[in-house]
């Protein structure tokens, strides 16, 4: 078998930082299978995100299948997680869009069992991907809102996006492992990044129920406005912040 140190030192010149933890991971993860560890190892060093090399990835206490050519949920995200479970009954019903693997949706079934929960995305690979994590929930393909039954309309408790957010002239500076692996349309927000956000706060108003919510991940600096955006559509927004994990949510209420 591959030597832990070798594996370490592989990856530290790939530029891994934390070339320890994710040497152990794949070792782990391909037991004593030599040729399994250097194909998996291969791929990271050339820059394939570790989440997609795995399989998986644990966020929020779920672990979350992952496939080439998805979005990774971010730990930032929790906070989205946390400040949705705070709005949320059994038997609420919540829509997750812009769902990409489904890491929010699940981790709010596993934290508020009995929850209603659709989960939608543009990206078919994403909603093939959402479908493996969310057994017991409606994944549907579709653009934001459009692949929601018209029924759901009025009566929707709570609403998470995680809608891109990075400015498209920002895309280029990202990591590579982002820029390179991930979907084009799950990172660009857009010349000032509140291009998608800007369609969730003018629709969500419609499948509130009284008193809902929608929730929105955004950058700090532009929390401002992404607040701006809600309270133009009738909604009373407050924002969340949490800086240990450098995240914020903008909660809009109808």
């Amino acid at each position: 078998m591959v030597g832990v140190d070798e594996v370490v030192e592989r990856l530290r010149v790939a530029g891994c930082v934390f070339a320890e933890d994710e040497a152990r991971l794949l070792r782990a993860e391909t037991g004593g299978d030599r040729a399994r560890l250097e194909d998996m190892l291969a791929e990271r060093v050339s820059g394939v995100p570790l989440e997609q090399v795995l399989g998986w990835v644990s966020f929020a206490g779920v672990r979350v299948r992952m496939a080439p050519g998805v979005f990774v949920p971010r730990q930032r995200t929790e906070l989205l997680v946390r400040t949705a479970c705070e709005r949320v009954e059994p038997g609420a019903v919540v829509v997750d869009v812009c769902c990409g693997s489904g890491a929010v949706a699940a981790a709010l079934l596993r934290a508020r069992p009995g929850l209603r929960v659709w989960a939608c995305d543009v990206d078919e690979r994403a909603v093939a991907c959402a479908r493996l994590n969310l057994p017991g929930a409606e994944v549907r393909g579709g653009d934001l809102f459009e692949g929601l039954p018209a029924g759901l309309r009025g009566g929707v408790r709570v609403i998470t996006a995680n809608a891109p957010y990075v400015p498209s002239g920002a895309v280029g500076a990202m990591p590579p492992e982002a820029r390179d692996h991930e979907p084009l349309v799950a990172l660009d927000g857009g010349d000032d990044g509140l291009a998608v956000q800007r369609r969730v706060a003018a629709e969500a108003g419609r499948w509130l129920a009284p008193g809902g919510s929608v929730l929105i991940e955004t950058g700090s600096d532009q929390a401002a406005r992404t607040a701006g955006l809600l309270d133009g559509a009738g909604l009373v927004s407050r924002v969340v912040s949490c800086p240990e994990r450098e995240a914020t949510v903008v909660v809009g209420t109808s």
